[in-house]
C-alpha cells in the first residue's frame, strides 16, 4: 500500500515537472518569437533589398542609443543616430542620407587582420552613414558620396578610409540608383557631428560636369 502511494505521488510530481518543462519552453519560444518580430518591426523600409556586409556587424535592427548587438562578426553599441533624410541634388546626382550612426564596435577575433588595415585597436569607434544615390541623367556618371568627412573633432577621413567597401564610388549607369553603407573608424570618439564633402560629379571620360557639395550631419 505504502509503495503504491509513493509511486502515486512520485508520478505525480514527474507529471508536474514536464507540464513546467513543457510551459517553460512555450514561454522561452513565444518571447523568441516576439523578439524576431520586434526586429523585423524595428528595420527601416531603405534597407529592405540591402546584402549585410561581409566584414561589418549588421546594424540595421539597432534603431535607439545605447542599444547593444551582436552576430558572428562581432558586438556593437549605439552611441548615437539620426535618422532625418537628407537629399542633396549634385547636378544629375540625387543624394539621400538616410542615416547617419556613431558605434563603438569589437571586431570577432577572425576579422582581426581585416581591421588591422585601419587600426591596430581590438575595440574602436566608427561614424557609418546609409546612403542612396541617383543618377538622373541618360548617361554614365561617376560620383563619390564622401570624399572626405570631419568630425566635430576636427578628424578628418577620405573616401580609402571607408570599411564597408560596398562600391558606392564610381561610376554609376544612367537613370539608376544605388545603396548601401560607408564607414569610417574615428580616434575621437566624443563628437557631436559631422561635415561631408562629396566628389565631383564627372562624365565617364573624366569632364567635369558639376561641383562638389557639403553636407552636414548633427547628432
Amino acid at each position: 500500500m505504502k509503495q503504491s502511494i509513493f509511486l502515486f505521488i512520485l508520478s505525480l510530481f514527474l507529471l508536474i515537472g514536464c507540464s513546467n518543462n513543457a510551459a517553460e519552453k512555450e514561454a522561452a519560444a513565444n518571447n523568441k518569437q516576439e523578439e524576431k518580430i520586434e526586429t523585423a518591426n524595428n528595420t527601416p523600409e531603405y534597407y529592405k533589398n540591402y546584402v549585410p556586409n561581409p566584414q561589418v556587424i549588421n546594424d540595421q535592427n539597432i534603431q535607439n542609443t545605447g542599444q547593444t548587438f551582436h552576430d558572428e562578426k562581432g558586438e556593437a553599441t549605439l552611441k548615437a543616430i539620426t535618422a532625418k533624410n537628407q537629399t542633396k541634388k549634385i547636378g544629375a546626382i540625387e543624394l539621400t542620407i538616410r542615416e547617419a550612426k556613431i558605434l563603438d564596435f569589437r571586431p570577432a577575433h577572425s576579422l582581426i587582420d581585416f581591421y588591422h588595415t585601419y587600426t591596430h585597436d581590438e575595440e574602436f569607434t566608427f561614424v557609418k552613414l546609409f546612403v542612396e544615390i541617383k543618377n538622373t541623367s541618360n548617361e554614365t556618371i561617376k560620383f563619390a558620396p564622401v570624399a572626405t568627412l570631419n568630425t566635430s573633432a576636427n578628424e578628418l577621413k577620405t573616401w580609402e578610409d571607408d570599411i564597408y567597401l560596398e562600391e558606392l564610388n564610381g561610376e554609376i549607369e544612367a537613370n539608376s540608383a544605388k545603396s548601401g553603407n560607408l564607414g569610417f573608424i574615428i580616434e575621437k570618439a566624443n563628437i557631436n557631428s559631422i561635415e561631408i564633402t562629396t566628389s565631383d560629379v564627372f562624365n565617364k571620360d573624366d569632364q567635369k560636369l558639376d561641383s562638389a557639395e557639403m553636407i552636414n550631419i548633427s547628432f
